[in-house]
């Protein structure tokens, strides 16, 4: 296979948009990956196509390629599957909101703690 679990995360959330590489990076959703590594990769293996800034030739942007978005149907229907299987098991959307709440107020406290530490 010519793409690795990192890169189908960052394919998953281009989606059907046009970002900046910037914008991705930016997101901080791929801590430990190289970002830049990865949408290199990605598009030498034809998953995203780039187009350079009309404005600024120091920017360019990404969008999914046929191959991409190919890959992102699958992606999605693997997604919806995995939706209705929690559903089966009683897991509703609504207990995914909370713990996904939950999750964000764990990073800000996880984030201000090691701010704190690193201070002392």
């Amino acid at each position: 296979m010519d793409i690795n679990n990192i890169q189908c995360l960052i394919l998953y959330n281009v989606g059907q948009n046009r970002l900046s590489i910037g914008e991705i990076s930016n997101r901080g959703y791929y801590l430990g990956s190289n970002v830049t590594y990865n949408l290199k990769k990605m598009i030498e293996n034809g998953y995203l196509d780039q187009e350079s800034s009309e404005h600024d030739r120091r920017s360019s942007y990404v969008k999914l390629s046929k191959k991409g978005n190919n890959l992102y149907t699958i992606l999605e229907q693997m997604f919806e599957k995995h939706m209705a299987n929690l559903q089966h098991n009683n897991i509703k959307a609504e207990d995914l909101k909370k713990f996904y709440s939950t999750m964000e107020q764990l990073e800000s406290f996880w984030a201000f703690m090691v701010a704190r530490d690193m201070r002392l």
